[in-house]
């Protein structure tokens, strides 16, 4: 059995992005087990947990806290210690999110590191997701309240961007196993032509529950990450999960070698994928309209 809090003891779908994380490391000269020890804790998917470990670690006079895979972790870290360095690799909007006061200017404070900026690609994916189902009259949408500190706010966003292209958006507060049966269930009974799944650390987590409702009750979805799609998921729109891991590993070896988390901008994504199944597609009666492959950076076949 892997020893509590190493490497091998995390769930095999937090490997990759950590690898790219550790590359990012070794590109500053820090390379775990040689120079660096790295204590692992991971919630799998239960927020209430998040406190306490963030506090353990404060306990355990760490250098440096990672806050990986969405806001919650970055909140709870930054409630735990107003002076250990905190890097965040994929915070949803660390403005809206108050993690930091600004991306245009230093953090100045002691957290940093790099935004997802999901919400904000969401009436994309919206777009998207119109031009491959254009069949749609309604969609649903799928979110986290753990993971939208201004939830209402966000979903009449997305409401409005739905209304706007002349189909109402339906919102689903999932936030357990449960919560997802139940909200593709009553996408069926309403009768929701697609679905969007909103950016979040615990969606990605359920990947294997998302994918396979989907397929079971035959509803389109787009996703927010590339790995949805490799794992037989329709389509997906969103930033690049291993550039944001391997950039917080950089922000990392610079806090390790004296650099201030202060002084340290906080980094917004350059790149985006669009990913598309044609075996789903296919399995949805759908015809991938030319223009999405064309755009496509991958085609999954």
């Amino acid at each position: 059995m892997p020893e509590p809090g190493t490497y091998e003891s995390l769930p095999e779908d937090a490997w990759s992005p950590l690898a790219a994380f550790g590359k990012g490391l070794s590109e500053t000269g820090y390379v775990e087990k040689k120079n660096v020890a790295i204590e692992y804790r991971w919630a799998e998917g239960h927020y209430d947990q998040l406190p306490a470990l963030a506090a353990d670690l404060v306990g355990r006079k760490v250098n440096v806290i990672v806050a990986v895979a969405g806001t919650a972790p970055a909140w709870a870290a930054q409630q735990a210690t107003s002076t250990i360095p905190i890097v965040f690799t994929s915070a949803e909007d660390p403005v809206a999110d108050g993690l930091v006061s600004s991306l245009a200017r230093r953090p100045g404070g002691n957290l940093t590191g790099f935004a997802l900026l999901s919400a904000q690609l969401d009436p994309k994916r919206l777009e998207l997701l119109s031009e491959l189902v254009p069949q749609a009259k309604v969609v649903g949408l799928l979110v986290n309240p753990n993971e939208v500190r201004h939830i209402d706010r966000y979903t009449r966003a997305m409401q409005d961007a739905a209304r706007a292209k002349g189909r109402p958006l339906l919102p689903f507060e999932t936030a357990s196993a449960n919560e997802i049966d139940a909200a593709f269930a009553s996408l069926v009974h309403l009768h929701a032509d697609a679905l969007m799944v909103a950016g979040n650390s615990f969606f990605a987590q359920r990947r294997g529950q998302l994918v396979a409702s989907a397929a079971r009750y035959a509803v389109p979805v787009i996703y927010h990450l590339r790995s949805f799609v490799t794992a037989s998921g329709l389509l997906s729109y969103g930033s690049r999960f291993r550039d944001l891991y391997r950039g917080a590993g950089t922000y990392v070896g610079r806090i390790l070698a004296g650099a201030k988390p202060a002084d340290l901008l906080v980094q917004q994504p350059t790149t985006f994928e669009l990913v598309v199944n044609l075996k789903t597609a296919k399995a949805l009666a759908l015809a991938v309209p030319p223009s999405i492959l064309a755009r496509a950076d991958e085609v999954i076949e």
